[in-house]
Formats: structure tokens, sequence, C-alpha cells
């Protein structure tokens, strides 16, 4: 005989906090926060506490006789049991203290059958054999981490709630005083000054030529958010190993150059500045994966338990054409239009901003004026439409750099910037030790 299993629930838990409601009118609003109406298992509680929430939001008193005006007024007092049951539940409590232990226990019910119900689908998932199991893995995955992120589902939200959180944004950013930005700084002033840092949920594209150093900008910024700002950074390399960026981030670190670490030609004074870049780089939060051809649901999952275990905040790729999109289209510039959409839905699931380099086609080399444009992101399909900021890198005469110096004038373009100015930043490079460093008041808009 099978036995039948009932979902998890706690009928006394429901009734306390509905009963400790009524008791105290400030009750609902240690659990409003919280608690909705569709975490209740039994339908009438559901609805009572709907009703409360109401009365709530409308400012009114939270009583036996307003909870039935308004179950009456929603046509639902005869699908609670009436007045009788609303009589009895304020004698299920005998104080409103612990309200909001009993709608953590209701909400931790609600994500256990939720649990339950998304293994049952899995299960249902694995058994169809018409399926990928990519798909397969990274559907279960991505219902399980929404799930563990308490966001099984995302309702409208009302201008008021958004109101109140941008004023404690702005609160915030003006406690910090004047270098306080919005997003999250690069180490570039006159560039955060125009992006007001890298936003979260954003998509930056930083596009250039092969060789023009992408890779290193943007080590140089991953070094400056990880050992500056103390905020956790992901790095998917697809084109260099670990290695080769851990060298990379310790030449710009030790401030050395890179030709004496790679042959081993070091100085004293050079070992010192070593074991200094060492120190700081083994307390900065940066974690690396280098798995070549990575397609990309294995990159959203990758960056999902990287957030869950160490508070991911800023997501490096490089490079974006290089990413497998998991399934074979028709042209390659749909594969990767599938690629830049899903890295827009990464920024936008785990709310932090995604900096992806890209390669530049040759139509740049071809023309008088050196000048990226737009449409030179190679295969480009909807790189530009996904994309909230677009950068290129290029280089330009070097007038101002003294000749053999290994020094490299280069001009940052910001051609495309969704919530603001579009401008331009003339950058030095030192080649030798891969390091970026701006030349202030050349910016041009």
């Amino acid at each position: 005989m099978a036995i039948i299993k009932i979902p998890p629930h706690s009928k006394d838990a429901e009734q306390s906090v509905l009963g400790a409601i009524m008791l105290d009118r400030d009750a609902i609003a240690e659990v409003a926060g919280f608690l909705r109406p569709e975490y209740f298992y039994d339908l009438a509680n559901g609805l009572i506490y709907g009703a409360m929430q109401a009365l709530f939001e409308e400012r009114k008193p939270i009583d036996l006789v307003t909870i039935k005006e308004k179950l009456k007024e929603q046509k639902k007092l005869k699908d609670i049991g009436g007045v009788e049951y609303l009589s009895d539940l304020v004698n299920k409590v005998p104080t409103a203290a612990h309200v909001e232990e009993y709608g953590r226990i209701i909400k931790d019910h609600f994500a256990k059958r939720s649990l339950i119900k998304t293994a049952a689908d899995m299960t249902d998932s694995a058994f169809d054999e018409a399926r990928p199991l990519r798909e397969v893995l990274d559907a279960a995955e991505q219902r399980i981490f929404a799930i563990s992120q308490e966001s099984l589902q995302r309702n409208f939200i009302p201008m008021k709630d958004i109101l109140a959180a941008s004023f404690d944004r702005l609160d915030e950013l003006q406690k910090r005083g004047a270098s306080g930005y919005r997003g999250i700084p690069t180490g570039f002033r006159d560039l955060d000054n125009l992006l007001a840092g890298m936003q979260d949920s954003n998509l930056l594209i930083l596009a250039s030529r092969p060789g023009i150093g992408k890779t290193a900008i943007s080590l140089n910024i991953a070094l400056h958010v990880a050992s500056k700002e103390k905020m956790p950074v992901g790095i998917f390399s697809l084109e260099m190993s670990q290695e080769e960026l851990g060298d990379r981030l310790l030449v710009t670190q030790a401030d050395i150059d890179a030709w004496k670490l790679k042959t081993g030609r070091l100085e004293d004074e050079d070992f010192d500045k070593l074991q200094e870049a060492m120190g700081v780089l083994a307390e900065a939060p940066i974690f690396i994966d280098d798995t070549p051809g990575i397609n990309i649901m294995e990159m959203r999952t990758k960056a999902r338990r990287l957030q869950a275990e160490h508070g991911l905040k800023f997501l490096i790729v490089d490079y974006l054409q290089l990413i497998d999109a998991g399934r074979k289209f028709d042209n390659r510039v749909q594969e990767v239009s599938i690629v830049s959409q899903a890295l827009k839905n990464i920024a936008r699931e785990l709310k932090i901003p995604v900096l992806a380099l890209a390669q530049l086609s040759r139509a740049v080399e071809s023309r008088e004026k050196k000048i990226p444009q737009l449409s030179d992101l190679r295969e480009s399909g909807s790189i530009e439409q996904d994309a909230d900021v677009v950068m290129f890198l290029t280089r330009v005469d070097d007038d101002l750099a003294p000749k053999d110096t290994g020094k490299i004038l280069t001009k940052m373009i910001i051609a495309k910037h969704r919530n603001g100015a579009l401008g331009e930043f003339d950058f030095m490079f030192t080649g030798s030790k891969l390091r970026f460093n701006l030349v202030e008041g050349k910016r041009a808009s």
C-alpha cells in the first residue's frame, strides 16, 4: 500500500501568525517584508493574510471587524469559513511576541514545497530523452538557485518601494562624499566620473583589435576592484591560462618588467617587489577559471556558484567570441548574439556588472582614420543592442610619450552609454609592466 506524504506545512504556525497580527496591530510590520499570501499552505489562511496586507498598505487598523469587512469587500468571507473562523484565530496564540519566528516557519515550509515540486519537474525532464543534458542541468540549477535566493517569483514592484531604495542609495552616496560612485570604481578617475562606476546589472563591452591591451586594462581594473575596493572578482579566461594571468597580475601589482619575470633575470629589488605583490594578491578576492571553450550554460552555473560561495560582485569575460553558445546555429552571427544576450542575463540575474572583452573586425584597419565604430564589433549580431556600455581601445599617434620609452598612447572611446554621456580618454600604456595610466585632463566628449 502506497504511503501518501503530506507536503511540509504548519497549521499552528499559520494560525499563530494570523492570531498574533489580530492581537497586536504592529505585529504585521515584523513579517510584511518577507511573508506573502502564497506562502500559506491553507488557502483560507492565505486569503486572510492577503486581507491583512491590504489593510496594512491602506494604513487601516487590523482587527476582527476590519478583516471581516475587507474579506466581504473581496467576496472571500465564505471562502475562509466565515466570521467564526476569524474569531477562533484570536484564541490560537496568547502573545504576538514570536510572530516573526512563526512567519519564518511558514516561509521555510513553502521553500521545501517548492523544492519538492522542482524535484518532480526535474525528474520528468530527466526522463525526456529529447532534451539535451546541458539544458536539463541548467534548468534544474536555475530553479534551485531561484529558491535559494528567495526569488521564485519576481512581481511588479510599486514605485514607492523603488523610490525608497533609491533614497537609501543616494543617502549612502552622499555619506561617501565627492569620491563616491553609484557603481563599482574602475580605478581610473575620469572614466569613473563619466560612468559613475560600473553599474550593477550592466553589460559592458571592451573591444579592440588584437594586441592593443584590452586584457591588460581589464586586469588593471580587476586589481583595483579586488585589492582597493575589497570586492570579489571573477575572471573567465578563454584565451590565456591561469598561470599566464597570474604572472600578468604579479607584474602589474609589483610594477616590474614582465620580460624579467618571464626569463628569471630578476634583481634583488625585483624580488622585494614581487614578495610584497604576492602578499597583496594573496589577500585579493580574485577567482580565475581558464576552462577553454567553456559554454555559456557552464559559465552561468559557475558564476552563480561563485556568488553563492564568495559573494561575487564583478565578472570579467575574456573574450566574448570564444564562448560556446552550447548548440549549433545556422551562422556565427546568430551564435554570438545568443552569447551576448546570455551575458546580459547573467548581469541582471546576479545583479553585478559584467565586463566582456571582444574582438573588432579588420574593417577598422582599412579606413584612413582607424577609429573604431560600433559596426566594427566582430560578428556583432546583438552585442551593440545588449550592451549598456561599449568601449573601444585604439592606438593613436604618440606625440606625448618620449621615444624609446616603451610607453604607448592609447585612446579609449565610449561609443555607447545607455544611461549617460559619451566621451574619449587617453591612456599611457607601459607594455613592459602591463600597466595603464590615465592621461588626466585629455577627455573629449
